[in-house]
């Protein structure tokens, strides 16, 4: 486990393709980045199909943010972001108000009980990648080397 000095910057990725108190997915996404705080970067909003049951297409979008929190604090309050915002648990890619996943953190890898840094799926979803492109295009991951534009890349869609 890697680390650095506080302030950490992390990258936050968030999906969205059910209405809630805000108004439409791509509503609920701005919401969320402002109960977030602390922005450096944002992607713009880009639709996408679902993966899984899901029929409603999601908004998807991604920030750059810069915190104090140690990767399991921002993930305890990304967790009581999405509680706030209407989101139950229940079904794997179900209907969603919204899903805050941390992506990637200044301090490199991180694994523990519940969080692992990088997301172990990001490699793999255009609908995460296309975002992170737009904001952090140089920055690599710390398990395989490659730039997210590299990542990005590699992944059809």
């Amino acid at each position: 486990m890697a680390a650095s000095t506080p302030p950490f910057r992390y990258v936050v990725a968030l999906g969205s393709n059910r209405r809630g108190r805000h108004g439409s997915p791509r509503d609920e996404i701005a919401a969320a980045i402002g109960a977030i705080g602390g922005m450096l970067a944002s992607s713009p909003v880009i639709e996408t199909l679902p993966l899984g049951p899901s029929r409603r297409r999601f908004a998807n979008a991604a920030v750059l943010i810069e915190s104090a929190e140690s990767p399991p604090q921002l993930l305890a309050r990304l967790k009581r972001i999405e509680h706030d915002f209407g989101r139950r648990r229940g079904r794997r890619w179900d209907a969603r108000v919204i899903d805050l996943d941390l992506v990637l953190w200044s301090g490199g890898a991180w694994s523990s009980p519940g969080l692992t840094i990088p997301h172990p799926q990001f490699r793999l979803r255009n609908f995460v990648l296309r975002p992170l492109v737009r904001i952090v295009p140089d920055w690599r991951d710390p398990l395989t080397g490659r730039t997210v534009r590299q990542l990005a890349a590699r992944v059809p869609g």
